[in-house]
């Protein structure tokens, strides 16, 4: 089953038909002893090591980021982020092959690190969409970078001649440091989101017809699941998801709900599948 997945995958992907939603789990492949905080719980490990946070809270990312936002200002927010972000990381083998397909139109990054961004530096012909804090960045929802990090507006046109349009939901620690974490980042996001407001045109014209294609992601919070709901709506009526962990009852009904189907197996098996199917095709 899982051959004949990867095997669908890898033909869309060749057509530029497939989007890669990159999360949090794909840092699991990075070189260890220069890994990145790769989950919700490592990095509230992060901010907790830096600010001292009540004792019911230490383990929720967002009210730990709110409590530090509150009673040490943003800036102590945005410093502690970049911090735990700023690391000489390389891509890692999943980057390197996702963004070097030669038909890549959109890649949605749903976590803060920048491994992207240096991976898809051996092409040209991209930029950034990258969500922004109402904090900072009052009646904007989305900053636009070039390649090399220029500012290139807040509006969503002008960006056509971009082949590759890489869109970062959450923020990124570069080029910016824009980082959307805190309980009151995602309330200000989430009473839009329905109607699409914080979503890019480009993002909403580009997954038109187009499926998904998971990695590094779970479906195991409301708010996971919200923002893979809205990015994907109007899109294909068929995704994948790269999920060897055993699925929580929410994650299973997401799935069913969504026709997106699921790929059991390690990430890097599925790298090295995908690589090996992609020298077929």
């Amino acid at each position: 089953m899982n051959s004949a997945a990867i095997n669908s995958i890898s033909e869309m992907m060749s057509e530029g038909n497939a989007i890669p939603y990159l999360g949090p789990g794909v840092l699991s492949l990075g070189e260890a002893g220069h890994q990145l905080p790769g989950s919700h719980s490592a990095l509230v490990g992060h901010l907790t090591s830096k600010s001292s946070v009540p004792h019911k809270i230490r383990t929720n990312l967002t009210a730990t980021a709110q409590f530090i936002e509150n009673f040490k200002h943003r800036t102590t927010v945005t410093n502690a982020m970049t911090e735990a972000f700023n690391m000489e990381a390389q891509p890692t083998a999943l980057h390197t092959l996702f963004m070097n397909m030669p038909c890549l139109p959109l890649v949605v990054h749903a976590w803060y690190d920048d491994l992207p961004q240096k991976a898809l530096r051996s092409r040209s012909g991209w930029g950034m969409a990258q969500g922004v804090s109402q904090a900072e960045h009052y009646g904007n929802w989305i900053n636009y970078f070039e390649a090399d990090g220029t500012h290139a507006g807040v509006e969503s046109s002008g960006h056509e001649s971009w082949d590759t349009l890489l869109y970062q939901p959450l923020g990124s620690v570069w080029p910016a440091r824009n980082f959307l974490v805190s309980d009151s980042d995602f309330v200000e996001v989430l009473t839009e989101i329905d109607i699409q407001t914080p979503i890019p045109q480009s993002v909403q014209e580009l997954r038109k017809g187009r499926s998904f294609l998971f990695l590094g992601c779970r479906f195991s919070t409301q708010m996971e699941r919200m923002f893979a709901r809205q990015i994907m709506k109007r899109s294909s009526e068929k995704h994948w998801a790269v999920l060897p962990e055993e699925p929580t009852r929410n994650e299973v009904h997401f799935l069913e709900q969504f026709n997106i189907e699921r790929i059991d197996m390690p990430l890097s098996e599925f790298v090295a599948a995908f690589q090996l199917m992609q020298t077929v095709h």
